[in-house]
């Protein structure tokens, strides 16, 4: 399976902000969208990803307060990106090694969507509902014992 099957079936509604957007803007926008991360792009390119991890850690070292901060301050401005032939097991792998939870899709410089670690999980755990019910349906089949041989009739 690969980054565009779960693409596909998830959808490609994208939420950005810019760099220099006020931070209690961007916090504001997650909290009403629902979403843990928004991606951040300046002049149509991918500079930055800013997740809820990053909002507390920004929040946390000012002091508790978010005051005039804007997003470039707490955005990963190195974010893990795939593409949409990357396979799932690759961007499983990488998403634990960097314990990333969000990662922009890219199709050379260009944002095609984000995928999160629910995204991954559900895609995995679809597959082995699928496969499960495939064995099961197979197994059902089988012959009720496997060393009778066919009898001809004379």
């Amino acid at each position: 399976m690969k980054v565009s099957d779960i693409l596909r079936v998830k959808g490609n509604t994208l939420y950005t902000v810019v760099p220099d957007s006020p931070l209690a803007r961007a916090i504001d926008i997650m909290a009403e969208k629902d979403i843990g991360s928004l991606v951040v792009m300046e002049h149509g390119e991918l500079v930055g990803m800013l997740t809820f991890r990053e909002v507390i850690q920004c929040i946390t070292h000012n002091g508790h307060a978010v005051g005039s901060m804007v997003v470039r301050t707490a955005m990963d401005d190195h974010p893990l990106t795939c593409t949409l032939e990357t396979e799932l097991d690759e961007v499983r792998r990488m998403m634990l090694e960097r314990h990333a939870r969000y990662m922009p899709v890219m199709d050379r410089r260009m944002l095609m969507g984000v995928i999160s670690l629910y995204d991954v999980a559900k895609a995995v755990v679809d597959s082995q509902n699928f496969e499960n019910r495939m064995l099961k349906a197979y197994i059902r089949d089988w012959p009720a014992s496997g060393d009778e041989q066919p009898t001809a009739s004379l």
